[in-house]
């Protein structure tokens, strides 16, 4: 299974993002991440919904977001051909001081910073496309993570 980004403008009414999640919901597909926030005009708002599945699936989602009243536009954004960004924040422990140079270490290497630290703790941030917090993520499995949170992300096409 694929991840796939869709950019949905739709009309800024209240109750579009429940139409929105429950078409999903109705038809068994699973949201991984949605961000909503109005767009320069405030009328209007862009979602950017993460979704795993396959070709058809994609194909059958964006059929179905296209019949809803309030959606304007749906596309299909590549992580290559758009400006896209994702932050996470995770919480690990690390009380040795050879743990905590190498999460620096993996830090500096995928442009994350250390945002907090304790006796035992650090937490990390990074801000960079999904597929490069993915690999972050599978890197820096081999600590012991505390607490993760993702902010999902937000894309537009270039």
């Amino acid at each position: 299974m694929q991840k796939f980004i869709l950019s949905v403008t739709v009309q800024n009414n209240a109750g579009v993002l429940a139409r929105v999640s429950s078409l999903f919901g109705r038809r068994g597909y699973n949201i991984d991440s949605l961000t909503v926030s109005a767009t320069n005009d405030p009328r209007v708002s862009r979602m950017s919904i993460i979704v795993q599945g396959d070709e058809v699936i994609l194909e059958q989602i964006i059929k179905q977001l296209d019949k809803l009243e309030e959606v304007m536009r749906v596309d299909h954004i590549e992580e290559h051909d758009s400006v896209c960004s994702e932050l996470v924040f995770v919480k690990l422990h690390a009380q040795s001081p050879s743990t905590r140079d190498d999460i620096r270490q993996l830090c500096s290497l995928y442009e994350g910073r250390i945002v907090d630290s304790t006796e035992d703790e650090l937490i990390v941030e990074l801000a960079n496309v999904p597929s490069r917090i993915d690999a972050f993520l599978d890197v820096i499995s081999n600590f012991e993570i505390v607490e993760m949170s993702r902010s999902g992300v937000t894309a537009i096409r270039r």
